[in-house]
């Protein structure tokens, strides 16, 4: 979090020297499971699909190339799959990075592409009620509680011009970060498969420029 913050701070007087755009936009979030094993059997541990919702803040650096300070918000509720069973558990995310986007060149057509690659870190939240007994106890247990992970952002899309200074995004990004076993538990015995967690995230934003 500490380098995180050094980043934002050193970004900051590029934001006010050159040209800026600011924005928000909305779309939903959808993340791959982790296989979890006992010796009752197997399990899916991961996350259902949610709602997305962000907003960021960014300045052009060169004629192809601008940074982008950005936070999301995300509704991803606690999931367990196995035999024909699910538990559920309530659950949100946060994310703040910063990205490189590199452009290609708008032209005549009011559009262009863009891909975009950075880092930052992505806070896990448990916040159902918890119980004394959950379906799949044997595998993992859903907890109230948060996990604070670092995060790799790549993604891209396309930016259309719909009126002077103002632009319509359409893009997406996977948010890559360790799987949160501090919110996803896994039960005495049991183990949670894989190390990366992919967070496919499309949306649909509005930006302003000036």
């Amino acid at each position: 979090m500490k380098s995180l913050f050094v980043i934002l701070i050193a970004a900051a007087p590029a934001c006010f020297a050159q040209q800026w755009e600011f924005g928000a936009g909305a779309g939903g979030s959808f993340l791959t499971g982790a296989p979890v094993t006992a010796s009752a059997g197997s399990a899916t541990a991961g996350f259902k699909p949610g709602a997305a919702f962000g907003v960021f803040f960014g300045q052009d650096l060169y004629r192809r190339v601008s940074g982008e300070i950005r936070y999301g918000f995300i509704m991803s509720d606690l999931r367990l799959q196995g035999g024909g069973q699910e538990a559920t558990f309530a659950g949100q995310s946060h994310v703040l990075h910063y990205d490189i986007l590199l452009h290609t060149i708008r032209g005549d057509n009011r559009k262009e592409f863009f891909a975009a690659f950075g880092g930052g870190m992505k806070i896990f939240r448990g916040t159902g009620k918890e119980t004394a007994y959950q379906p799949l106890m044997q595998y993992a247990l859903l907890t109230k509680s948060q996990a604070v992970e670092p995060m790799v952002s790549v993604g891209g899309g396309v930016k259309f011009a719909i009126a002077p200074r103002v632009s319509l995004r359409l893009e997406v990004r996977d948010y890559i970060t360790p799987f949160p076993k501090d919110v996803i538990a896994p039960a005495a015995g049991a183990k949670i498969g894989g190390t990366l967690l992919h967070d496919i995230v499309p949306m649909v934003t509005l930006s302003f420029g000036m």
